[in-house]
């Protein structure tokens, strides 16, 4: 626990500045994560299904206009025969419509589908990128709660973008059938002025557009707040989210110190802030429903009032006033897709931000790494490891070895110690290649990877066959398995090979570190390199352990980073870490939504 301090170091002290990704970096981010996915083929198909049927409803939907003027007119002439003729072709119309408003349900729910698994893929690929994880982690905010992002943002993104997308599509699909019917059907509307004729061309066209132009503008005005308003609330509620779960993880802690009070304080201020987020929704949506409602009703009358005047000028017929009237109401409700769904646009527009900006940083983060001074990795054909004037960099300092060059051979058991902040986590990083600030060079040994051994282990989730098995794939007897389990005090597991667990809340952490020490015996490799995970044994469980690792490792090399209060005989050579605390070679990181940006070049020196 003395590094503890060492973990939080790293490029997110170093962020000053943020800037707001455009609509067209998210975009093609969006659009590079699709045309990479495994399913892009049965996405596009989908999508090429559902707009040859919302084509098809659209011609179904002119047919259904025409029908208006004959069953008015047959209304109108008390015409009987006609009207249940018209009744016979509406039946038609409409069963034709229920099969294909079905059958866009279903493409719908398909195209949904395949969006959110191109883009979750997508982003668990991005994520688990060698090391990209622990880098974003170290990035600033847009490291917090990555989970939130890749399940609950890439699903609403999903539905938000289908459902939207699907919509703007059939309203395009439906204005350009129906314009052109308007337009036909207003051209011979003649309105009578002080004895004078006067003709408009498309005159009901042009009032649809006016209408519906004023309204949006009018809607977009009020409604833009919601984009930010939405954005802050996902950022309030994954907060609020991250509070409840570490309050969960140390349940344990929190009793012991009863610390309940401090616990229900941080959340209910983390509540707090969701609310007030909430409230600024909830305020900017009333102000909006003002416009839309307003305009609702004033719909409801709009197409008859623009062609009342025709009417009862006596220029058409009942009829040919409700295919009018059904022809401005298809126009009118294509150009309103904007108002009606205003809300859906912000609430979109800042899920977008959250996800596309996830997936920028994740590439950032390496981009990063590239533009800053790296920490230089070679190969010893010797099978050697080495340092040579390795300076790991971090805001506060530079940590290295006391040695400028150091070599270590197969077969070395070596202890490396520091004051409590040193660094030791930071140095066991660098090694390790997650962590690359810094100046000097490592030379790993050829052909002969480390095994890296870190504080608190991590353990998949499966059995603990799978768990001992993890990494390397290798397949050992049950016998000897048991037997490792037994040398570090662990006999009791031996019958629980084939349960499933989550082995870490099972098992108490030093229990957990002996679990890594027997998986470490089983892999047998020839370099092993540990962070601390053997200062917390006692006495006696410590001699068992290196008892083991001699047995069972007896030609490995053996690095352990610690206190340095263990068995000289097994570490007969030793290496100090050490912090300068004057020097820090890591420059400070602008930031990009929360996305690591290169800094500026330094300039030339002039010679």
């Amino acid at each position: 626990m003395a590094d503890q301090a060492d973990d939080k170091a790293g490029p997110a002290a170093a962020a000053v500045s943020v800037e707001v990704s455009s609509l067209g970096d998210q975009v093609r981010t969006i659009k590079q994560a699709l045309k990479s996915s495994p399913v892009r083929r049965q996405f596009v198909w989908a999508c090429l299904g559902i707009v040859a049927v919302i084509v098809a409803t659209a011609i179904g939907q002119v047919l259904l206009n025409r029908w208006n003027q004959p069953f008015y007119d047959a209304l109108a002439r008390r015409d009987l025969p006609g009207f249940l003729h018209q009744l016979m072709v509406f039946a038609a119309i409409a069963g034709g419509l229920l099969v294909l408003n079905v059958g866009q349900t279903w493409l719908n729910q398909m195209i949904r589908l395949k969006l959110r698994q191109a883009l979750t893929l997508d982003l668990i690929e991005e994520w688990m990128r060698p090391a990209r994880a622990f880098r974003l982690a170290h990035a600033g905010a847009i490291g917090v709660n990555p989970d939130q992002r890749m399940q609950q943002d890439a699903g609403h993104l999903s539905d938000l973008s289908t459902d939207l997308g699907v919509g703007l599509l059939q309203s395009f699909i439906l204005l350009v059938s129906f314009i052109g019917v308007l337009w036909q059907l207003s051209s011979g509307f003649v309105f009578h002025i002080g004895g004078h004729a006067l003709e408009i061309p498309g005159y009901m066209v042009w009032a649809a557009i006016l209408y519906a132009g004023i309204a949006s503008w009018l809607s977009w005005l009020v409604g833009r707040p919601l984009i930010r308003f939405n954005s802050e609330r996902y950022t309030r509620e994954a907060e609020l989210r991250s509070s409840m779960v570490r309050v969960n993880e140390n349940v344990d802690a929190i009793a012991l110190a009863h610390g309940e009070a401090d616990a229900r304080r941080q959340l209910e201020l983390d509540l707090g802030t969701v609310l007030g987020a909430m409230r600024r929704i909830y305020g900017a949506q009333i102000n909006l429903s003002w416009v839309t409602d307003t305009y609702g009703w004033i719909t409801v009358v709009a197409p008859i009032l623009v062609a009342a005047p025709v009417y009862f000028a006596g220029d058409i017929s009942f009829g040919g006033l409700m295919m009018a009237v059904g022809a401005f109401n298809q126009v009118h409700s294509s150009l309103r897709w904007f108002i009606n769904n205003i809300g859906g646009i912000a609430d979109w527009r800042a899920t977008l931000m959250r996800v596309a900006d996830f997936r920028i940083a994740l590439g950032e983060t390496d981009v990063f790494h590239d533009t800053e001074k790296r920490i230089t990795f070679t190969e010893n054909a010797g099978g050697t490891l080495t340092f040579e004037r390795l300076e790991v960099a971090s805001p506060d300092g530079c940590t290295r070895l006391a040695e400028p060059e150091v070599e270590i051979r197969p077969g070395e058991r070596v202890m490396i110690t520091g004051d409590p902040r040193a660094g030791k986590t930071l140095f066991f990083r660098a090694i390790a290649g997650l962590w690359p600030w810094g100046s000097g060079s490592i030379g790993m040994p050829a052909g002969a990877a480390p095994v890296f051994v870190p504080r608190m282990p991590y353990f998949p989730l499966g059995t603990l066959r799978e768990v001992l098995n993890h990494a390397d794939g290798i397949t050992v007897e049950d016998a000897e398995i048991a037997a490792v389990l037994t040398e570090v005090g662990l006999e009791r597991l031996a019958s629980s090979l084939d349960r499933s667990a989550r082995w870490e809340h099972e098992l108490a952490d030093d229990e957990q570190r002996l679990l890594a020490v027997a998986r470490l015996a089983l892999r047998r490799p020839k370099w092993v390199i540990i962070d601390e995970a053997m200062d917390t044994f006692d006495g006696a469980t410590l001699r068992r352990v290196l008892s083991m690792l001699e047995k069972r490792l007896p030609d490995a090399a053996i690095l352990n980073i610690g206190r340095g209060q263990h068995n000289n005989q097994f570490f007969p050579r030793s290496l100090t870490i050490v912090k300068d605390a004057g020097r820090s070679a890591l420059k400070p990181a602008r930031v990009r939504a929360g996305a690591i940006e290169p800094p500026p070049p330094a300039p030339r020196r002039k010679k």
